[in-house]
C-alpha cells in the first residue's frame, strides 16, 4: 500500500483516506483513487458513478441517503473547505443514531468513506467549495431520503458560526427527524 493512509473512525465502517501527495515547485501529483490500494484498505467497492456539486459558503447540503438501493460513497473536496458529517441508519449496527464528522479541504486532501445505509451532508466552511464523491450505485431519483439536519435527537455540531443559519434547499429545509425515520423504515 503506502500510496493511501487510512484511519478508522469510532463508527465501525466510516473511514478517512489520507492519499500520498508528491509536491515540487510545478505544484503537485496526488492518485486520489487506486482500486488496489482500496482494496488492500479493506474498501472493496466498484464505483459506478461520479458526482460533483459547487456551493457558496454557508450551504448545508444533507443529510441524505437512498433508501432501497444504498450507495458506499467515497467523498472529497476539490477547492475549498467542508465540514462532512455521515449518520449510521444501518440496521442493528450498535451505533445507529450516532453521527461522526471530519473537516475535508484541498489542502488537507482527506477523503471519507461511508458505507450503505449511512446518511450524509456536508456544511461548506470556506467562500466556495467544490465537492466531489463515488457511489456505488446509480442514484435513483424516486429513491432519496433524508433526515433533519438540526435534528436534536442527532445534536451535529456542524461547526455553523454563532447565530447564522445555513443555506438550505426546500426539501433539505422540511426534512423530519431521526425517530420518524425509525418509525418508518426501522419498525
Amino acid at each position: 500500500m503506502g500510496k493511501i493512509t487510512v484511519e478508522t473512525c469510532e463508527i465501525e465502517g466510516l473511514k478517512v483516506i489520507t492519499p500520498t501527495v508528491f509536491d515540487d515547485e510545478r505544484g503537485y501529483f496526488v492518485e486520489t483513487y487506486n482500486y488496489n490500494d482500496y482494496k488492500e484498505a479493506g474498501i472493496d467497492q466498484v464505483f459506478v458513478q461520479d458526482n460533483q456539486s459547487a456551493s457558496t459558503k454557508g450551504v448545508l447540503r444533507g443529510l441524505h441517503f437512498q433508501i432501497n438501493y444504498p450507495q458506499d460513497k467515497l467523498v472529497r473536496v476539490l477547492r475549498g473547505e467542508v465540514y462532512d458529517v455521515a449518520v449510521d441508519l444501518r440496521p442493528g449496527s450498535d451505533t445507529y443514531g450516532k453521527w461522526y464528522g471530519v473537516v475535508l479541504s484541498e489542502e488537507n486532501k482527506k477523503q471519507f468513506f461511508l458505507p450503505k445505509n449511512f446518511a450524509h451532508g456536508f456544511y461548506v466552511l470556506s467562500d466556495y467549495a467544490e465537492f466531489a464523491y463515488k457511489c456505488s450505485d446509480f442514484y435513483h431519483p424516486n429513491d432519496e431520503g433524508g433526515i433533519a439536519w438540526d435534528d436534536p435527537d442527532l445534536n451535529i455540531d456542524w461547526h455553523i458560526p454563532e447565530g447564522t443559519q445555513p443555506i438550505l434547499s426546500e426539501k433539505d429545509a422540511h426534512r423530519e427527524g431521526i425517530a420518524a425515520f425509525t418509525k418508518k423504515y426501522r419498525s
